[in-house]
């Protein structure tokens, strides 16, 4: 199980992007027009600079719904690899099993 303060700052980080989310992307579009002037566009660069850390979407990482871990987790079913064979082995996926040839 992973810490519950690291489990709580990916909740953070994610709130944090969300409530940022239509401002970044407005100033991005900003930035990468063409249109807009070089004023413009650096004063684009240094309002997006001055937002949190935590706004950006990329500081956000996957992480386990069972246990927390941020390594090794499947985006498909959001769990971690080893809870995803505990979960397999106990056939509560539909359609996933252990291979065998």
């Amino acid at each position: 199980m992973a810490k519950t303060n690291m489990i709580m700052r990916e909740h953070r980080r994610a709130r944090v992007a969300k409530k940022y989310a239509i401002k970044r992307a407005q100033l991005k579009e900003l930035i990468r027009s063409p249109k807009s002037s070089p004023e413009q566009r650096a004063a684009a660069q240094v309002a997006l600079q001055q937002q949190p850390r935590d706004a950006s979407k990329s500081r956000q990482r996957s992480r386990c719904a069972i246990t927390g871990r941020s390594r090794g987790v499947y985006r498909k079913f959001g769990l971690a690899r080893v809870k995803i064979r505990e979960v397999a082995m106990r056939g509560e996926i539909p359609g996933l099993g252990k291979a065998s040839w």
